[in-house]
């Protein structure tokens, strides 16, 4: 049976992970970049003093909301989708992307980064304009929602509205067990016995224990503890493979040498034909690209909807941010650690070592660290992964909300804490690549909706850069239905 069931989800994940299913995903991404008349670029000045430069001089942008008020500030927003995307990918992603894809996997990591940063900014920003509150008073948003009241509006879409969110939201429940609970705990697990000999039982029932006191709480509480742990474990990682990076900077050139040239098959990829050795570049670093910012998946959206922002277009920055700092920022810091530690050929691209995954990284941090890299590692991914996990109950609160309502979403949070013991004690490479399918599942709603309602992303975007940047007196354009529309208006 177990056979059966993995040779069936190997054929529904080489589909939904195939060549196809990337080109969507850029392609996604390219439209929405070309409609924006390129955002992510031509008002880079002005979406980042917008979000983590408004961070220092802005304090709308990181000032809580008021115990009745059930949503969250900007700054939180991101820091728990940062915790759902900052994870493992960041580590195990790359170091699997250059052992399978050699270094010119790095530089179409950064080609789907950069259109990723509108497919993100689109799905925020249609997010919030779909946003509407549930019984609890807290804000409800995302690609469901999009998908319902955008897709499901136009003439003759109601009924296939109504199907692609339903879709989605099961697509998104099921992945929250997989890729957002037991396989971030598994690895946890994995890790803490390697470095300190920790039983996994041991670890599983602190991190359930931990995470039940978090998660039972809500999303005020899980966003409280991810705007403390998230900003110290990016600057912790980030300032440790910034010395790995200046003890190295004399191999920079030769690194990113090797980065261009195993991308477009100037130098064949482990000794390998130059065609095969770009496909597997172009491949493994689109691939590992996608699964470690998740831009097009519609998974962040469910707390960036979360935001006590009025305008979509603000909301929608925080997603070029967020991308920016996953992929542009910490994947290529782990991706220059590990290249510069002599443990690839930087000729050929073939890895020397025998390690793996997150055992890789902590061996290139060892080349400068000693024995405290592996360590080091470890404490990283505990981290990652342990908010992760917190970020990705939320995203599965909100799936559990739209099928079940507001009032059951207690039942989903009991069994998601439970899963985490069960995540530390089994044998998951089923669990992993079924989880991995679900989540690739997820962007094919998702995309429908946002390629469908890309001319609105537009308009929204026009209205906001006439006003904001060139002084227009157009209204404002806030939310799709008017009671909220008039709301929001309020105080601008």
């Amino acid at each position: 049976m177990v056979e059966m069931i993995t040779k069936i989800n190997g054929a529904v994940n080489g589909f939904v992970w195939g060549i196809p299913m990337l080109v969507l995903l850029v392609g996604t991404g390219i439209l929405m970049t070309c409609l924006t008349k390129f955002f992510q670029l031509s008002h880079i000045g002005h979406w980042f003093k917008n979000t983590i430069g408004g961070v220092f001089s802005d304090k709308n942008i990181t000032k809580h909301t008021e115990d009745g008020d059930h949503s969250i500030s900007q700054f939180q927003s991101l820091c728990t989708a940062l915790a759902a995307t900052i994870g493992t990918g960041n580590i195990v992603g790359v170091a699997s992307a250059l052992i399978s894809g050699g270094p010119g996997a790095i530089f179409w990591m950064w080609v789907v980064a950069f259109f990723g940063m509108m497919t993100n900014y689109s799905e925020n920003v249609l997010g919030i304009y779909y946003r509407r509150k549930n019984s609890n008073g807290e804000w409800s948003g995302g690609a469901m929602y999009y998908l319902r009241d955008g897709l499901g509006s136009k003439k003759g879409c109601k009924v296939i509205g109504l199907v692609l969110a339903t879709l989605f939201s099961c697509f998104c429940l099921l992945a929250s067990f997989g890729i957002g609970n037991m396989s971030q705990i598994n690895s946890i697990a994995g890790n803490m016995k390697s470095a300190f000999g920790i039983p996994n039982l041991a670890t599983g029932i602190i991190l359930m224990v931990l995470a039940g006191l978090v998660i039972v709480g809500g999303l005020k509480r899980i966003a409280a503890v991810a705007e403390k742990i998230v900003p110290f474990m990016a600057i912790a990682y980030v300032l440790g493979a910034l010395v790995i990076f200046f003890a190295n900077i004399d191999k920079a050139g030769a690194i990113f040498g090797a980065i261009f040239k195993g991308a477009f098959g100037l130098r064949a990829v482990g000794g390998g034909l130059v065609g095969s050795g770009v496909k597997m570049a172009l491949t493994w670093g689109m691939k590992r690209g996608v699964f470690s910012n998740e831009a097009g998946l519609g998974s962040s959206v469910m707390v960036h909807s979360n935001s006590n922002v009025k305008e979509p277009v603000r909301q929608g920055m925080w997603g070029i941010f967020e991308v920016f700092a996953d992929t542009i920022v910490v994947c290529t810091l782990t991706a220059f650690a590990v290249l510069s530690s002599g443990l690839v050929n930087l000729s050929t691209g073939e890895v020397i070592s025998d390690a793996e995954g997150s055992a890789l990284v902590g061996e290139a941090f060892a080349q400068v660290f000693g024995s405290i890299g592996p360590m080091f590692i470890a404490i990283a991914i505990l981290l990652f992964a342990f908010t992760t996990v917190l970020g990705w109950s939320h995203y599965g609160t909100k799936a559990f909300e739209y099928l079940f309502g507001t009032k059951a979403t207690i039942i989903y949070r009991v069994i998601f804490v439970v899963f985490i013991l069960v995540g530390a004690t089994m044998n998951l490479s089923l669990a992993w690549d079924l989880s991995d399918t679900f989540n690739g599942l997820m962007a094919i709603p998702n995309l429908i909706g946002v390629l469908t309602l890309s001319p609105l992303v537009y308009k929204i975007t026009k209205n906001y850069v006439a006003r904001v940047l060139h002084g227009s007196k157009e209204k404002p354009m806030l939310s799709a239905f008017p009671e909220i529309q008039a709301e929001q208006e309020k105080g601008m």
